[in-house]
């Protein structure tokens, strides 16, 4: 009988990269494998690639070579959205062993046993995504989990390459995602977070929605939380906005992609909404949640954005009631629409249009928390590896700090906030409410 080899993993990209990392890592055949932590010595390692940007596939590969220097004998293998639109590239290079795009990861234990038995790996072509839904879910902690509602993406925006990466969107039924869901609760985990890749295009296949998904878990899960990853503002209801403001559960806290604050940007974009609808999208959420947390994704440095562009951007976010933004500089992706496009922007005009954006972002960030300051909020305590302190959030995603207390961890606790570490953190002392 072969001895287990040791595994690792590391997942770069989004949270529903770490949602199927976790079930890629629980279906491996146990008595082949045994899951160790990235920092272990192990026999293969693992790597979920992104490719939303240059700098993330830039950071996969900064990754890859670190892991091959410190570990020469072992086996690397690359899989995801970075291997599956750019699997030559990878190939290429002598620190990677095995490359498998979206539909092969989920196979990853009998790739590993052939390449182990010197067998031919079958090469299936890459950009050609089967569709199919693997359900998934993380476990990576006690406290919260990643649960993969829907895949894959219908808009092909001008800028994006993921709907060539992961395929066409699609979903399972509500049921199987109950039952998911229901052994979730049963390892005792306090939140579920939803995850996808355009969660709002939920339940066509099945002639279901969001909303009757959303309206299920919050009146049968038993579990204290539930909360919603980035959602299109298009696909942003009213009815799914009243029913986060009514329950107990859907925590009141929203990611919504802008991307641009000038609406020729936005039709360059391909994007299918306005400015105006975004702004009365925050001003629905605003009136029956007072309190939310609203986070924005905009692009700077898009082909064609002018300096009258970027400042129109500026002055809407500015005046907008947002909570903090993640900025990202335009970066080509091969096969896509905007690579054709004329007026590119210099890198140097991108590089200040980006900082001018991350300095406003600390602003409204400093501002929301600063409204929020003397209020009570429940927080879902986890602990840091080191074990020197507690951290967690509140219900609107305030990010909050303690002493470390081993009674607390995955447990949800009335606070006041009333007093901001250097980083602007709250800082809760031991024995204070």
């Amino acid at each position: 009988m072969t001895a287990r080899r040791k595994i690792a993993f590391h997942t770069f990209g989004c949270k529903l990269n770490f949602a199927e990392t976790s079930t890629i890592g629980r279906i491996l055949p146990a008595e082949d494998f045994e899951l160790v932590d990235i920092s272990e010595k192990a026999d293969v390692y693992v790597i979920h690639s992104c490719t939303v940007t240059e700098a993330a596939e830039k950071k996969c590969n900064q990754f890859i070579r670190h892991l091959k220097r410190e570990n020469p004998g072992s086996t690397l293998a690359v899989m995801g959205c970075y291997a599956e639109m750019k699997p030559d590239k990878l190939r290429a290079m002598p620190e990677v062993d095995l490359v498998l795009g979206n539909d092969q990861k989920f196979d990853l234990g009998r790739h590993l046993q052939q390449m182990a038995r010197n067998e031919q790996q079958d090469k299936a072509p890459m950009h050609d995504v089967n569709n199919e839904f693997i359900l998934s879910y993380s476990l990576h902690d006690r406290t919260r989990s990643f649960l993969k509602i829907q895949d894959g993406c219908d808009y092909y925006c001008a800028y994006c390459t993921i709907p060539f990466a992961r395929g066409r969107s699609r979903s399972p039924t509500i049921e199987s995602l109950l039952e998911t869901a229901g052994r979730i609760c049963d390892e005792g985990i306090k939140e579920i977070v939803l995850t996808g890749v355009n969660i709002g295009d939920f339940g066509k296949p099945d002639h279901e929605t969001l909303y009757d998904l959303l309206w299920k878990m919050d009146k049968i899960l038993p579990i204290p939380r539930i909360r919603i990853s980035s959602i299109e503002p298009d696909l942003l209801t009213d009815s799914i906005i009243d029913l986060i403001s009514s329950s107990g559960k859907l925590m009141p806290h929203f990611h919504i992609p802008l991307q641009s604050g000038s609406d020729r940007i936005l039709t360059l974009m391909k994007r299918k909404y306005r400015g105006e609808h975004f702004a009365g999208r925050l001003e629905k959420i605003k009136k029956v949640m007072p309190h939310a947390c609203i986070a924005a994704d905009v692009i700077v440095g898009f082909p064609g954005e002018t300096e009258d562009d970027f400042d129109e951007t500026f002055t809407f976010v500015e005046d907008l009631d947002i909570s903090y933004m993640h900025v990202f500089t335009y970066s080509e992706r091969p096969g896509t629409k905007a690579v054709l496009m004329e007026g590119k922007v210099p890198a140097e005009i991108k590089k200040g249009r980006s900082k001018r954006l991350h300095a406003l972002s600390e602003i409204k960030k400093r501002h929301f928390y600063d409204q929020n300051a003397g209020r009570n909020f429940n927080v879902l305590f986890e602990s840091d590896p080191n074990k020197t302190e507690l951290f967690g959030f509140t219900e609107n995603y305030i990010h909050v700090k303690a002493d470390f207390d081993h009674a607390l961890v995955n447990e949800i606790v009335l606070v006041k906030l009333n007093k901001q570490d250097d980083q602007g953190s709250y800082f809760i002392m031991k024995n204070e409410e």
